[in-house]
């Protein structure tokens, strides 16, 4: 195992820390501006969630603030530093992707998967700690049952809890998860983002993409809402998601209603 003096632990930044951040970002591609301007800030101790029509650069988003991409101007801020200054096993240590294009198709088990999550400490003082971050990753996505399962054999919904399975268990600061209930029952939906919602009350930054405004709604502690590349509105999800501002965004109609037990707005299609 590696020394400690040669190890540095990732510091866990206070609740309401800017730990990652977009600093008017551009990135184009076919002569078309995917990002125009866009500046998001991603605090630890919060679930924010982007929103948009399809795209609107959203993911694209993700990528830059998770630095899978960088971009043509503007800066991605990551823990004080510029994003690219950080080594890709520094990153792997500080923050967990999920990507929207996550196909695990390779024969391996869904163990196998998860221990995957864990490759980043590997031969760090962390270590010690793989057996149990594993096990709890497996219980709380509910994949226990499918541990020695081989990949390929399994639903889509099945593959999705696998692989966020794999990033939780690496147990970063930062979990960036795109579209991670897209292949969801409702039941697996509602458990995954309120792991989302505990990893932030324990003092995680934590970064959504959905396409669901409601669940969005219900466990987001912010929304920034994207349109063309530009964000349009970031704000709590009562001061984002108005009848007034998703219509305008999504060019359909809608009304938001208070949810009749939490408060919280339920956004629908006004239908004739």
């Amino acid at each position: 195992m590696m020394a400690a003096r040669h190890f540095t632990l990732p510091e866990r930044p206070e609740p309401g820390t800017v730990v990652c951040a977009a600093e008017s970002v551009v990135l184009a591609r076919g002569g078309r501006r995917l990002l125009d301007d866009v500046s998001l800030e991603l605090k630890a101790g919060e679930v924010l969630a982007l929103l948009g029509p399809n795209g609107a650069g959203k993911s694209t988003l993700l990528n830059l603030l998770s630095g899978d991409t960088p971009p043509d101007s503007g800066r991605i801020i990551f823990a004080g530093r510029d994003i690219a200054e950080w080594s890709l096993p520094e990153l792997a240590r500080r923050r967990g992707v999920l990507l929207q294009d996550n196909q695990l198709m390779f024969p391996f088990t869904v163990h196998q998967v998860v221990e995957m999550g864990r490759a980043p400490w590997r031969r760090t003082p962390l270590e010690e700690e793989d057996n149990e971050a594993i096990a709890e990753s497996i219980r709380v996505a509910d994949v226990a049952h499918l541990g020695n399962r081989r990949v390929p054999s399994l639903s889509g919904g099945e593959r999705a809890r696998a692989a966020f399975a794999r990033v939780i268990a690496g147990r970063t600061g930062v979990l960036m998860l795109d579209e991670p209930t897209a292949a969801l029952d409702l039941g697996h939906q509602e458990a995954v983002l309120g792991i989302a919602r505990d990893r932030a009350r324990a003092g995680d930054a934590v970064l959504v993409v959905l396409h669901d405004l409601n669940l969005a709604s219900a466990f987001a502690d912010r929304i920034a809402l994207l349109r063309e590349g530009r964000i349009v509105a970031c704000d709590s999800p009562g001061r984002v998601l108005t009848a007034e501002i998703v219509s305008a965004v999504y060019r359909t109609p809608v009304e938001v209603i208070p949810h009749p037990v939490t408060g919280a707005g339920i956004v629908l299609p006004l239908r004739s």
